[in-house]
């Protein structure tokens, strides 16, 4: 939209770098190109502004495959006006003097134009392709035969329109069909998904014997080395008990000897002793029979009265004591009467 401003029945037109002004007063043509700023009388000047700069233009369309399905193509077309006095020319792009604004819409018109050509072409390349096709090459053919048609098209040089790119953003079926297309691959997916938990799963099952392997392993080295250790320490043990009942034997065999020795010496000892205990009772036997002998010798030689005093004495001595005695008259006779070897009266 043109910059105008108004200054005592004059108006003022300041027009930007990418919009080609055209300024006509009575039919002839004062001002013509882009960027342009200049004083006009509004009743006798015709003013049309043509953008020049490149602009986008997104359609989307319905189109139908060879095998009767629908699907959605969303494309956009860049294109710029390559010839603006043609433009100008064949479409309303007169502006109000007094706003700036255009009176029609030149652009809303170029859109339908570009729109309805793509859509043919699209149309005309979709209603051969399969879905399945379309789906997967439908994007690059569509983009080649839109292209290919617009740069064909007649009535786009004859209105000063220059395509510049063409781009088809996507290729969509409906709902349904595209629910019931994903099935299969998110049925792929999820197999994929699926093996690669698997696959996880085995890894580390895997992973876990391997780990119960090792740790086996480790109870085994280590149930060898304590039966190790209990041998070593069996060992040792008969080793020490071996020592000991060996020490104990050297002991044993020590104390023997002693007790040998002693057992030797207490009966040589002994023998000493009962010889001696021998001798000595022979030497008294020797005496008490030289003494009886003696006794005898002197008791043959001695008369009968003196051996009965004797005997009188020892039994006396060998008689328990005796406080007093009372002797009858018949007793006293009697025993005076033996000691003098005589009869009692």
């Amino acid at each position: 939209m043109a910059d105008i401003t108004r200054r005592l029945g004059w108006r003022h037109l300041r027009g930007a770098p990418t919009a080609h002004i055209r300024h006509h007063r009575d039919g002839k043509l004062l001002h013509d190109g882009p960027g342009l700023s200049f004083w006009f009388r509004a009743l006798t000047s015709a003013l049309s502004e043509v953008p020049v700069d490149d602009r986008e233009l997104a359609m989307t369309f319905h189109a139908r495959t060879s095998d009767f399905q629908d699907v959605a193509v969303q494309a956009t077309v860049t294109y710029r006006i390559s010839d603006p006095a043609l433009a100008a020319a064949r479409l309303d792009f007169s502006v109000d003097p007094d706003t700036g604004v255009w009176r029609g819409a030149p652009l809303e018109q170029l859109g339908t134009l570009l729109t309805e050509t793509a859509q043919q072409h699209a149309l005309d390349v979709l209603a051969r392709t399969p879905l399945s096709s379309a789906l997967v090459d439908g994007v690059a053919a569509v983009r080649e035969r839109v292209a290919a048609g617009l740069g064909a098209e007649p009535r786009l040089p004859a209105t000063g329109i220059e395509v510049v790119a063409v781009r088809v953003v996507a290729l969509r079926p409906e709902p349904e069909v595209e629910r019931a297309l994903r099935t299969p691959a998110r049925e792929q997916i999820q197999q994929e998904a699926d093996r690669a938990t698997y696959e996880r799963r085995a890894v580390a099952v895997e992973r876990e014997r391997t780990i119960a392997e090792n740790e086996l392993a480790s109870q085994i080295e280590l149930a060898r080395r304590e039966e190790q250790l209990v041998e070593q320490r069996g060992t040792n043990s008969r080793r020490e008990a071996e020592e000991h009942a060996a020490a104990d034997a050297v002991r044993a065999d020590a104390e023997a000897a002693r007790t040998v020795r002693l057992a030797e010496a207490e009966a040589t000892k002994a023998v000493r002793l009962a010889r001696a205990e021998a001798e000595g009772a022979r030497e008294v036997g020797d005496a008490r029979a030289q003494a009886q002998a003696a006794w005898l010798r002197v008791h043959a030689e001695v008369d009968v009265a003196t051996l009965h005093a004797l005997t009188g004495t020892r039994l006396a001595e060998n008689l328990p004591r005796i406080d007093s005695v009372t002797v009858s008259p018949d007793v006293l006779t009697g025993l005076l009467a033996r000691l003098g070897g005589g009869e009692p009266a």
